[in-house]
């Protein structure tokens, strides 16, 4: 018998080689940065669900355009202004040697997509007028990526709400007998609840692994009979917006995928977020999955390579289920 894959030595995205991850977080306007940092040029593409997306360099990530490998991807809360994470993040990449060189001497041009969510109406000091903190947030966040990085109420994930309960950063791993390495990152900003009708189990349980979110069992039949969230409360809280609800997240692999394959495997990645979220991909959430694929592992030439790209879709859709509610449970 085939031994069942596990989770990775951190159960993090970063258990997929040669990728890190950094944080950074402005306690006083509740809001924050969350990047993660390729050490080459990896294969990556972009599949967007939700009805409210704020993002930039995505279409650059499409399977018929040019370029193919990005260097960082920015995860970020504030809206539209936290966009300029990405510019804090590709000047220090540059000012590093890190990026695209047209010419020999020229300017490293690192490839920076970016996407956000919107904690603009939460707690916390927005009153930044012409200088909202995101450059220098998205800058100090590639100083501080590592392979171990905290989960929960950190980086893009300071400010978020899930439903109505405080969101977060969550991470999860899975690591295959034959080498293959899948991952997964969230920034849980949602609309609708992570938790079933008794407040307390995580829709995502049947994927957990190890007791990463509490390990809480469904007492009783496991139904799911109300398809909408308490529409006054959210009301309430200014959630019922275009945009002001988002999950973000990103898959990783060290297989060797092409634009193409990537973009499958964000497609079937979005199954995690309608695992562990209810509803989710509504018109007032901006969820979008990138997926990134380091090359390291080949995969077969031949009939059997969609399957391995299945594989790897499945087991990245199990990881981001995970990642959310990890998210929310460390917050």
């Amino acid at each position: 018998m085939t031994a069942a894959p596990r989770p990775g030595p951190r159960n993090l995205i970063t258990d997929v080689a040669g990728l890190s991850v950094g944080h950074a977080t402005d306690a006083a306007a509740d809001t924050g940065v969350t990047t993660l940092i390729t050490d080459a040029p990896w294969i990556a593409a972009v599949h967007i669900a939700g009805g409210g997306p704020g993002v930039r360099e995505t279409e650059t990530l499409a399977p018929e355009n040019l370029v193919a490998g990005v260097h960082a991807i920015v995860l970020t809360g504030g809206s539209v202004f936290g966009l300029a994470a990405a510019d804090g993040v590709t000047a220090r990449l540059s000012a590093r040697g890190i990026g695209l060189r047209l010419r020999p001497g020229g300017h490293a041009i690192p490839i920076v997509p970016a996407a956000v969510l919107h904690d603009l109406a939460g707690d916390g000091d927005k009153a930044w007028g012409e200088e909202p903190p995101y450059r220098a947030l998205g800058a100090a966040s590639v100083d501080a990526a590592g392979p171990d990085f905290a989960l929960g109420s950190v980086g893009a994930g300071r400010g978020a709400r899930a439903g109505h309960r405080k969101g977060g950063v969550g991470s999860a791993s899975l690591a295959f007998p034959d080498g293959l390495v899948v991952g997964a990152l969230a920034a849980v900003n949602s609309i609708g609840s992570v938790f079933m009708p008794d407040g307390e189990t995580y829709w995502a349980w049947p994927f957990e692994q190890e007791g990463e979110f509490g390990g809480r069992l469904p007492r009783g039949p496991a139904r799911a009979h109300d398809p909408v969230p308490d529409e006054s409360r959210l009301a309430t809280l200014g959630r019922l917006s275009p945009g002001a609800n988002t999950t973000l997240g990103v898959v990783a692999t060290n297989a060797a995928l092409d634009k193409a394959e990537a973009l499958r495997v964000a497609m079937m990645a979005q199954d995690g977020i309608a695992r562990a979220i209810r509803p989710a991909h509504t018109p007032f959430d901006g969820d979008l999955v990138f997926a990134l694929a380091s090359g390291a592992l080949p995969l077969p030439q031949d009939g059997s390579r969609a399957l391995a790209v299945a594989r790897i879709g499945s087991a990245a859709a199990d990881c981001l289920a995970r990642a959310i509610a990890r998210g929310v449970h460390q917050a």
